[in-house]
């Protein structure tokens, strides 16, 4: 199972952290600017295509199974997809605000639940689009992550300048 850590590995010449990027926003959600909301409106609108498209390529599967007259199976195949993208979706919810780290039990279960989680695609991309509307999913706990590397930064900074300056004090004297 890989670990995706919401810390950031790099920083500046002057160790400053330096944010980490979120895929298809990069850094701009640190600052927010035009190019930012620009993206966040063209994710949305992805996520919002795609869960169309899936379910709209669900719908065409469980119709080919009532063109079958396979009555019973028909409503059976039609609760379980309800109920895959149910899970699936509160799943990804789970990752996108809590992060990765924070799935436990069932939710936790990546290759034993693969089926539940690809017939619940949809789920999962109505929670994706959902959370983009919100925010760049996953830049909560970034930001969180990153304001705080920032801040320990900023007071190791002050500290350091603080005994510099106590040090440059005694040697004048």
């Amino acid at each position: 199972m890989s670990t995706t850590s919401t810390t950031s590995a790099t920083t500046t010449a002057d160790g400053a952290p330096v944010p980490p990027p979120i895929r298809w926003f990069g850094t701009t959600w640190v600052q927010r600017g035009t190019g930012y909301w620009l993206r966040r409106a063209a994710v949305s609108t992805g996520a919002l295509a795609a869960t169309a498209a899936g379910a709209l390529l669900l719908r065409l599967g469980v119709s080919g199974v009532r063109m079958s007259e396979a009555g019973p199976l028909t409503m059976l195949l039609s609760l379980a997809v309800g109920l895959c993208s149910a899970l699936a979706g509160l799943r990804n919810w789970k990752i996108l605000t809590e992060g990765k780290d924070a799935l436990t039990g069932w939710m936790a279960e990546e290759k034993q639940l693969a089926g539940v989680w690809l017939v619940g695609c949809t789920g999962a991309l109505a929670a994706y689009f959902a959370r983009s509307l919100v925010e760049a999913p996953g830049e909560g706990l970034k930001r969180a992550a990153y304001d705080q590397e920032t801040a320990v930064w900023h007071r190791r900074r002050a500290s350091r300048a603080e005994r510099e300056a106590r040090r440059g004090g005694r040697r004048r004297s």
